[in-house]
This record gives C-alpha cells, sequence and structure tokens, in this order.
C-alpha cells in the first residue's frame, strides 16, 4: 500500500492537530476531571520563561547606557504603568506588576502560535520515538480551558478588590442596590452576576477566539504543502509568510488587550456605584 493511501485527509488532518494530550477521552461537552495536559504544561513553561526573562532584565539593569533589552523591557514597564495610572485610582502596589505579568505571560503563550504547526508530530515526537498520531496541541490560549482558566483568574480578583476596597457590607450592598436602588434588590442582584458573568466569559471568548482563528489558518495554510505539484508549495511558503507576520500584531494586540480588560475590570471594583 503506498504512502498516498495512508496519508490522512484534510479535515483528518485539522481534527488531529486540535486535538489534545488529555488525560481522558472528552465524550460530553462538560466534563471537569478532563486535564489537557499540553496546555497545562505550556502555560506553566510561558509562565516560568516569563519570570526568567525580566528577572534578567532586574538583574542587569543598569543606571548608565542601557542595553537594547534594557530599554525594551523599560519601555515595556512604562507602557503598564502609566495605563494602570490612568485606570486604576488607588494602591497600584500590586495591581501595575500583575498588569505586567498578564501582558508578559499571554504575550508569550500567543507567541507558540509561531510554531511549525508540524514540529512535534513531524519531527520531535519520531526523534523521541513516541508516534506522531498523538495529539499535542502548543498555544494554551487556542484551548478555551485555558483563556477561560484565565479570566475566572481576574474574576477572583475583581471580587477580591470589590470586598478589600468597600468592605463585605459595602459589597453586597452595592449588588442589592445598584443600579436601581434597594427596592428592586433581586432585579440588581440578577443584573450583577449577569454583568460579572459577561465580564469573565467575553474576557476569556475573545482571547480564545482570536488565538484559535489563527490556529486554523495556519493549519489550512500547512495543507497547500501537499497539493500535488509546486504550486502548493510555493502558495505555502507565500502565505504562512504574509499570514506570520500580520500575525505579530494580533499575538501582541490581544495580550495587550487581555491586560487592559484586566485592568479596567479591577479598576471598575475600586469605584462605588
Amino acid at each position: 500500500m503506498s504512502a498516498t493511501e495512508h496519508a490522512p485527509s484534510a479535515s483528518e488532518y485539522i481534527v488531529h492537530h486540535l486535538g489534545h494530550l488529555s488525560t481522558k477521552h472528552q465524550e460530553n461537552i462538560v466534563d471537569f476531571s478532563i486535564v489537557n495536559m499540553d496546555t497545562l504544561f505550556w502555560s506553566i513553561f510561558c509562565g516560568i520563561l516569563g519570570l526568567i526573562i525580566m528577572r534578567l532584565a532586574a538583574r542587569k539593569a543598569t543606571s548608565g547606557v542601557p542595553t537594547r533589552f534594557q530599554a525594551a523591557v523599560e519601555m515595556l514597564v512604562e507602557m503598564v504603568e502609566e495605563q494602570s495610572k490612568s485606570i486604576v485610582h488607588g494602591d497600584r502596589s500590586f495591581i501595575a506588576p500583575l498588569a505586567l505579568t498578564v501582558f508578559v505571560w499571554v504575550s508569550l503563550m500567543n507567541s507558540l502560535d509561531f510554531l511549525p504547526v508540524d514540529l512535534f508530530s513531524g519531527l520531535i515526537f519520531p526523534l523521541l520515538g513516541i508516534s506522531a498520531e498523538m495529539h499535542h496541541r502548543v498555544v494554551p490560549t487556542a484551548d478555551l480551558n485555558g483563556a477561560i482558566g484565565i479570566s475566572l483568574g481576574v474574576l477572583l480578583l475583581m471580587l477580591y478588590y470589590s470586598v478589600k476596597i468597600k468592605g463585605l457590607g459595602g459589597f453586597i450592598h452595592e449588588l442589592l442596590s445598584a443600579p436601581f436602588g434597594i427596592k428592586m434588590a433581586p432585579f440588581n442582584l440578577l443584573l450583577q452576576l449577569i454583568e460579572f458573568a459577561a465580564k469573565t466569559v467575553s474576557l476569556g471568548m475573545r482571547l480564545f477566539g482570536n488565538m484559535f482563528a489563527g490556529e486554523l489558518l495556519f493549519l489550512l495554510i500547512a495543507l497547500l504543502g501537499g497539493m500535488v505539484g509546486v504550486g502548493g508549495g510555493i502558495g505555502q511558503v507565500i502565505a504562512g509568510s504574509a499570514w506570520a507576520i500580520f500575525h505579530i500584531l494580533i499575538v501582541f494586540l490581544q495580550a495587550f488587550i487581555f491586560m487592559m480588560l484586566t485592568l479596567v475590570y479591577i479598576g471598575q471594583a475600586h469605584d462605588a456605584h
């Protein structure tokens, strides 16, 4: 039997690359017992890498003429500081570093999308003696679980600062009285719960949707290489290069939007209705 007969179809190729290395096969839409090991690994990897990068920048910082690396980090820190100052009116000793961490972490996770789509299944796995059929997705933010997980962390921070700034009694009173007064307490509470849920879901879904679409487009471009003739390979190089260049903007723009919305939501927790 020829190699062509063994080759997967376009749909099989995409489905395989969109599968996760999970603890078990998912059969239901919602199953919290399943852990996507690839998403967990690369999220932690990018978090550690971000800490190492920022640690190196802090250790090598000098008061003299800065290096390009130090200048880039200083520009980033100043940008985050200015944004946090204009949005959050209160103590920013934790919030500004948090925003910086969010931007660096999400940027690194998004940047994994630039790795070749067949890097693991086509090169690394065969070298390690691992079956190329094993599922593995690299980009944590292209996994809905990863994106929603980060947004849930933002939700916890929103609730924490709401209680810290207003007090537990003040926060509960705001839930029951805003925006239509205490007489409409049940309706106000429902609206407040919907608002918290909408913020959390939209924050995660926005990041997930953009990164998932980018990953899917890279897979479609990769399929051009399987076309018969030279045209498919040339088209793959041209389309892949053009999309990679444009995707640089998406990667960092989505990280910036996520950071800004995190600041906005925490800033709103500081304000009373």
